[in-house]
């Protein structure tokens, strides 16, 4: 059983109320309202409405308790940051001793879901200790119930004192400076942390439509996504892997296709998925005023088996393959990981201007995502490099 691990517990919110919440605390709903207290909020009044009629085992309202999870980056803020611009946002991080103040529960996922169970603390930490693994997670999943349990939550009665709170994450370096102002001279740390607001660590602009980044492919905000198959229909590890179990659909297609032998080493599959990825990922609500519903993806072989290493003319092939047929598919942007850079063992020094070769002037927008695996170093990623073949 994984080790509980609590580092802090987290609270979302508009980055205009820190000075707010600093000089008060986290307020409840309810303490709020009776003291006339005003934020700016972030989110829709169906939402906000939903945990107006929730009770907890005492039978008092959720309004009454301020609510924190136990991992930020999740439903709600996937919802949230499609509907706010993230530089509004500010992740307020709470000391885990607040778990330690009186009449406190802990749900065992969104606490707005029918099926989600509330829990005094010795008997909630217990509970969250079997499903740390998936709190802790990079993706959820809305049929295994991981989407539900990802957004486990910690309620205090009334409010959270202002000396439980230690520091505040924002979406980038810039944001940074303007909460640093907000939180001006007290001892909570700032810091930037894109990746809780689904945001990349970079972004470098490469010629006219090609953008290299150093973030999360699975929650790019374009069109097509690609995922690096072999020939045999095994989803075993990488980023094929987390597409298996995150999207399982595709998986099925994928193996599919390999059966049908419609994919080949110079040849990906485009699977056109019709299902809604903010259904999905998102928290219930109204329809997200930004909606990310239409999501294909790119099958495309890097290995003939998976065991073997990459081959770069295969890589080359499948790369002329999408030149030369973007448009007929219907391909309107596309996003890619660094092509047999991974497990594939290829070098970025030969790859990246290879795909910059074929996917730089298509007239539509390609986002590289760069191997996790190891550090770029900067001559390798620049326009006179990469666009040199």
């Amino acid at each position: 059983m994984p080790k509980l691990d609590i580092r802090e517990l987290y609270y979302i919110t508009h980055i205009d109320n820190l000075p707010s919440i600093l000089a008060r605390g986290v307020l409840s709903h309810a303490k709020m309202e009776a003291e006339g207290v005003h934020s700016t909020p972030i989110y829709d009044a169906d939402i906000v409405s939903r945990r107006n009629h929730i009770t907890t085992p005492d039978t008092k309202r959720h309004w009454s308790y301020a609510n924190l999870y136990f991992q930020p980056r999740n439903a709600m803020m996937y919802r949230v940051v499609h509907e706010i611009e993230p530089k509004n946002l500010a992740v307020i991080g709470i000391n885990k001793s607040v778990l330690n103040e009186q009449d406190v529960f802990i749900t065992d996922g969104n606490a707005a879901h029918e099926t989600t169970q509330f829990f005094y603390p010795s008997k909630g930490l217990e509970i969250l200790r079997q499903q740390w693994s998936i709190i802790r997670n990079d993706w959820w999943n809305r049929d295994d119930g991981s989407k539900r349990k990802i957004m486990a939550e910690c309620l205090i009665p009334r409010h959270i004192k202002p000396e439980y709170i230690q520091s505040v994450y924002v979406a980038g370096n810039s944001v940074r400076d303007i909460a640093q102002e907000k939180v001006g001279n007290s001892d909570v740390t700032v810091s930037s942390e894109p990746d809780m607001f689904f945001q990349p660590y970079s972004r470098t602009r490469v010629g006219d439509n090609i953008s290299l980044i150093d973030g999360d492919v699975f929650f790019s905000n374009l069109q097509t996504l690609t995922i690096s198959v072999n020939l045999q229909g095994i989803m075993g590890k990488g980023l094929a892997s987390r597409a298996k179990y995150q999207f399982p659909d595709v998986y099925v297609a994928y193996q599919d296709v390999c059966r049908a032998k419609r994919i080949t080493a110079t040849k990906p599959y485009l699977y056109k998925r019709e299902s809604s990825l903010d259904e999905e990922l998102a928290d219930v609500g109204a329809p997200l005023v930004a909606p990310n519903a239409v999501k294909w993806f790119l099958l495309f072989a890097t290995k003939r088996y998976w065991k073997d290493n990459s081959r770069l003319d295969d890589i080359e092939g499948g790369l002329a393959w999408v030149r030369d047929n973007f448009q007929k598919e219907g391909i309107q942007s596309l996003a890619m990981p660094a092509l047999g850079c991974g497990l594939g063992g290829l070098d970025w020094k030969e790859v990246g201007p290879l795909m910059c070769k074929y996917l730089h002037g298509i007239n539509i927008s390609v986002a590289i995502y760069l191997p996790r695996e190891h550090q770029i170093e900067l001559q390798y990623k620049t326009a006179s490099y990469l666009l040199s073949l």
